[in-house]
């Protein structure tokens, strides 16, 4: 990454905590100096923050906590995301960044966008209908609900791209089709929210049902876009942030490859969100030569849902890529127990009908050792588990 973001960094940063006293104190506190950042390394000596905390320091200090570096009259909406945590969205266009998401798509003049995020407090539909407005597309306000009208929309304005999750998406596509044929069904582009489970294979299944390309980003209320998909394996990152892959508790960034939390800095600090603690868990597939992260892998799951095991942190998203890459698997689970001063992990498979069992054992052990670096102790069919069961279990103490 060019010495050029550091030196941003380094200005930007001293210049907030002059303006938002939150973010002074937290300097304070750790001994930190913005001004003196010029490496990754210089920025690495400041802890993260984790979401949890910005959320205690808005209640003590609201609305922000101290932490807004702009005038009020700068911020165009306040967003509230659970918690309540507020967010403000200030001056930049551009939905955040999001606009990157569809360039890369190749969708903008020409297109109409049936956008149906939620538009009331949460940033989502605003800033996918900013994006795709800046990219050039025209966009259709749909929110949330109203299937049938929904349906109706898509058939006589000749929406070409929709915004949607993976689920509300699939009811829009089956009603368009089931109400006015499958020749009416025009949408080219989908651009869907992540979710847990087998969402990758979903999206495959929905390419090949629809005749659509779909598409996504990782994004977050405080952030706006950290990544977006550009064709090839994961997130790329977007070029105004630092993206560093760390270890959730000592919050040290961990090797190459390794999953962690994903921490980011933005390059703007007029909401200074620096050494920022998503939450989320990812890992590294590029890294830049001072060692941040320019591409990140799919999600794994939240910090919270992983479970250490001999040293390594199991993410619910490798029980989700065994699901994957095992023929005849439609779901499984993880359990892990403490026995005789061991950790121990067992797997558990439901399989499709008529499936090979010793083929999907042998395949689901090789993709859980491939994506987790370590060997399952046990891998069995069962025949079934119970409904929206945890990827992952923690059964240590039991």
């Amino acid at each position: 990454m060019s010495e050029d973001i550091y030196k941003d960094i380094a200005q930007a940063y001293a210049a907030a905590a002059e303006r938002a006293s939150g973010l002074k104190s937290r300097f304070a506190a750790a001994g930190f100096d913005p001004a003196a950042v010029r490496s990754l390394a210089d920025l690495s000596r400041l802890p993260v923050m984790k979401k949890e905390e910005l959320l205690k320091l808005q209640r003590a200090n609201p609305p922000f906590g101290g932490f807004l570096a702009a005038d009020l009259k700068d911020v165009g909406r306040i967003y509230v995301s659970p918690g309540p945590i507020f967010e403000p969205s200030l001056s930049g266009g551009g939905g955040h960044g999001l606009d990157l998401l569809f360039r890369s798509a190749s969708v903008g003049a020409g297109d109409i966008i049936l956008n149906t995020w939620m538009y009331h407090l949460v940033p989502a539909g605003l800033l996918f209908d900013e994006a795709a407005q800046a990219a050039g597309a025209t966009v259709i306000p749909g929110g949330v609900g109203n299937t049938e009208l929904q349906a109706q929309i898509i058939v006589e304005t000749g929406v070409t791209s929709i915004c949607a999750s993976t689920a509300f998406f699939l009811t829009l596509a089956d009603k368009v089709i089931e109400t006015y044929g499958r020749d009416a069904w025009k949408v080219k582009t989908a651009f869907l929210g992540g979710e847990m489970g087998d969402w990758m294979a979903k999206r495959r299944r929905i390419e090949a049902d629809y005749g659509v390309t779909t598409w996504a980003a990782y994004a977050t209320a405080d952030l706006g876009l950290v990544g977006y998909e550009d064709g090839g394996d994961g997130y790329v990152v977007h070029p105004d942030r630092v993206v560093q892959i760390c270890d959730p508790v000592s919050g040290e960034q961990v090797a190459h490859g390794e999953p962690g939390e994903v921490v980011v800095t933005a390059r703007d600090a007029t909401w200074p969100m620096i050494r920022f603690g998503t939450g989320d868990s990812a890992f590294a597939l590029g890294s830049n030569a001072d060692g941040t992260v320019s591409r990140i892998s799919a999600l794994q799951g939240r910090v919270g849902a992983a479970v250490k095991v001999r040293e390594i942190f199991v993410y619910p998203r490798v029980i989700e890529e065994v699901v994957i890459g095992s023929p005849g698997v439609k779901a499984a689970q993880a359990v892990v127990t403490r026995e005789n001063e061991r950790d121990m992990i067992r797997i558990s498979l439901v399989l499709e009908d008529g499936a090979d069992a010793s083929a999907a054992i042998i395949a689901a052990a090789e993709a859980f050792k491939s994506h987790s670096r370590i060997r399952a102790d046990a891998v069995s069919v069962v025949p079934e588990l119970p409904e929206n069961a945890d990827l992952i279990v923690n059964d240590k103490d039991g």
